[in-house]
């Protein structure tokens, strides 16, 4: 393991090209760096460069199947990539959107679905954003009133979709919708439509968020948006049990960006500590600073072996709900308390731009909250892994 960067361990890869490709993504986005993410941001613009570098060097398909332009190196590979673009500094939550809608095409869509998007997202020519979460539903898919009803010669889709990342970069939406055949009033039933994002009917309001990265967040509106027939992804009706084709990559990748801003964080506060001397020694060997950064090091090297074994998982086709749910709840409480001891570490100097700290802390507690909230993990390993009464 390298003592300058702790993404580099041992305890991590599950594949032994897995120390390559963390080689290859560090020297890659190393090369662009923190502060070019940082005047990304500061210019409200889009990390265009670094998208086009990631996706020449076929990290962006990384996950995606050989026959359709990936690399065929499945979850695991795509978790090291979006981990170390993270740890280098860059979070790209752009490549957490990847890791859902691309799976859901692939395993469900129509073969003239496959053909369309799955080259063009391997490739990084263009992007799809996902849009499950609603005003009044947030992700409980139960409570969904967005709507798709059929027609003559189609589809009609009205609704509203809330905190839809980088639709403003998308050229599609994966929308996920109440069916309007299918549905009762005791019982809604859910489908899975692809959106062009310039279709008549649609409306993007940005919202004007505290989070530091380059993805903008966006309500989105659909009125009467007129779809054709073969914009259902997969089996009428099948929605719900499709869509967790998506959440549990989503899950994993969320939990890569935080435990890459872990690294980031631990990196940058172990050396600061090395550096820093005060009445004569450096502040590293004082264990009022050694300690909390080694407790930190121990946390979120538990919730990057986690989050590995989630995506062995999930590549292996195993049932990976428990584990992703587990590695994203251990990845957001960890990432914050790496980040906060860095920060900590670094004084006054931890809340300047500078030094490139402080404006990680939108992403990484972004996580805590969504896809998915600490609290409806603990629910579903209340319920699911202990057996205990479901709370509603």
């Amino acid at each position: 393991m390298s003592l300058d960067n702790i993404s580099f361990s041992p305890l991590i890869e599950t594949a032994e090209h897995h120390v390559a490709l963390r080689e290859s993504v560090a020297k890659l986005v190393g090369g662009f760096g923190r502060k070019y993410y940082q005047d990304v941001v500061a210019r409200d613009a889009s990390p265009v460069e670094l998208w086009k570098a990631l996706a020449d060097a076929g990290f962006v398909g990384a996950h995606i199947s050989e026959q359709y332009g990936g690399s065929g190196g499945g979850l695991a590979d795509l978790n090291i990539i979006i981990e170390e673009t993270a740890a280098q500094g860059c979070p790209l939550l752009y490549l957490v959107i990847q890791s859902i809608c691309a799976p859901m095409i692939e395993r469900h869509g129509s073969q003239e679905l496959k053909d369309r998007w799955l080259p063009a997202l391997a490739t990084g020519t263009k992007k799809m954003a996902f849009g499950i979460t609603e005003p009044n539903a947030g992700s409980n898919t139960h409570k969904i009133t967005t709507t798709a009803t059929s027609t003559n010669n189609g589809w009609s889709l009205s609704g509203t979709k809330y905190w839809s990342s980088g639709v403003d970069e998308a050229e599609a939406m994966l929308v996920v919708a109440r069916d309007g055949d299918l549905s009762t009033p005791e019982r809604s039933v859910l489908s899975l439509f692809i959106v062009p994002t310039d279709a008549p009917g649609i409306t993007k309001h940005r919202i004007d968020a505290a989070l530091m990265s380059p993805e903008k967040q966006f309500t989105v509106f659909f009125d009467d948006v007129k779809l054709e027939r073969d914009a259902l992804v997969g089996v009428q009706g099948e929605g719900l049990r499709q869509v967790f084709v998506g959440l549990n990559p989503e899950r994993v990748a969320a939990a890569a960006v935080n435990n890459g801003i872990a690294c980031y964080a631990i990196n940058k506060g172990s050396a600061y500590a090395k550096d820093r001397s005060v009445w004569g020694a450096p502040i590293g060997s004082h264990q009022g600073v050694s300690h909390p950064m080694a407790e930190a090091y121990i946390g979120v090297q538990s919730a990057r072996l986690l989050t590995a074994r989630a995506a062995q998982m999930f590549d292996n086709g195993e049932d990976a709900a428990e584990a992703a749910n587990m590695a994203k709840f251990l990845a957001a409480e960890s990432s914050l308390k790496a980040l906060d001891q860095a920060m900590q570490v670094h004084g006054g100097n931890g809340l300047a731009f500078e030094y490139g700290l402080a404006d990680l802390w939108f992403i990484a507690r972004l996580h805590k909250t969504a896809p998915v909230s600490r609290e409806m993990i603990l629910n579903y390993v209340a319920s699911h892994s202990l057996g205990l009464p479901k709370s509603y």
